[in-house]
């Protein structure tokens, strides 16, 4: 979670999915761990079969063009030289700050804690507010839009207008209306960051977009150089943002098991405070006992420092997986 108004936050960011540390924690839980601590689709896209090209040349310009064409069309952008390709959100979020002189930043927060930690590396006086009027005399302003970990989602007349630069993270919008997002109609001074893993259940594969002027997209590719992306997640993200029909039954199906997840936590004494279609921010008095709870029969949830009484739950990927959820909260 992001540190309270001017207070600068460790260097350290703590992020779900590291299981190592968590089995070291309980070595005698059972096996497989069960890992909710992301907000990653826990049924990821179906790897197609890849060229031998992909994996022993160097990443072509048509490959790339054909991945961001693919992504133009997800995305309803309607010019794709505002589309750059990166290897995964990460590197975006490190890159942008490095773009601008220091500059007075607002992030609109709680929320992903990479965010402040990088403008802040740079050099840039850094700010976090919990509302977007409080960002009305900020140079930079950034918001994760659906934000992490509570889900609030902002009009796009909600956002706010900073004189220099708004970033925008829509790292978990691809499941919601195609109106929610500001990538088909990008205002001016604006970059919008799309993830590819989380929706599509590939975080390792390391492919994420930014949708930007065309200035500003031609200075994020000079940073990136050529090949940024390589060979496979080309293929594969071309493939998977093509497949309408895989997405469709996707948004489907988390539908039906996040309204599972809920009903399993309500009934355990938890109070949801809000998520997305991809995990479940729920308060619970006796949080931390909920943890070592779980963490005893294997299964990996997201707490927080700073708000103690709040767990992140990603979705369980099976059946199997929710009924071992389910019988943590009735033995």
């Amino acid at each position: 979670m992001t540190p309270a108004p001017g207070k600068r936050p460790s260097q350290r960011v703590e992020h779900g999915g590291d299981l190592s540390a968590i089995r070291a924690r309980f070595p005698d839980a059972p096996e497989p761990w069960i890992d909710l601590s992301t907000g990653i689709n826990p049924v990821p896209y179906p790897m197609p079969m890849l060229s031998a090209e992909a994996w022993t040349r160097l990443p072509t310009p048509a490959q790339e063009e054909a991945l961001i064409a693919a992504a133009a069309r997800r995305y309803g952008v309607p010019d794709p030289a505002t589309i750059v390709a990166a290897p995964g959100t990460q590197a975006l979020i490190q890159t942008l700050p490095r773009l601008l002189p220091p500059s007075r930043v607002a992030i609109l927060g709680p929320t992903y804690e990479e965010h402040e930690v990088c403008w802040r590396r740079q050099g840039h006086e850094v700010s976090t507010v919990t509302d977007p009027d409080q960002a009305a005399n900020a140079e930079v302003a950034v918001v994760v839009n659906p934000d992490n970990p509570r889900g609030r989602l902002l009009a796009p007349d909600e956002l706010p207008s900073p004189s220099k630069l708004l970033v925008v993270d829509e790292a978990f919008i691809d499941l919601l209306a195609p109106a929610c997002s500001l990538a088909g109609a990008l205002p001016p001074r604006t970059v919008v960051l799309r993830s590819f893993g989380k929706t599509y259940g590939l975080a390792g594969l390391r492919l994420g977009f930014a949708i930007a002027g065309h200035e500003l997209a031609e200075k994020l590719r000079g940073e990136f150089g050529p090949w940024a992306v390589s060979g496979p997640a080309l293929e594969i993200g071309r493939a998977a943002l093509d497949d309408d029909a895989w997405l469709s039954a996707t948004a489907e199906r988390l539908t039906v098991d996040r309204q599972r997840l809920d009903e399993i936590l309500i009934e355990a004494g938890f109070v949801i405070l809000g998520g997305t279609p991809l995990f479940c921010l729920a308060r619970h008095p006796e949080a931390p006992a909920m943890v070592e709870r779980l963490g005893r029969r294997g299964i990996h949830v997201r707490s927080f420092r700073q708000q103690p009484t709040w767990l992140r739950f990603g979705l369980p990927g099976s059946g199997d997986a929710f009924e071992r959820l389910g019988a943590c909260f009735n033995d």
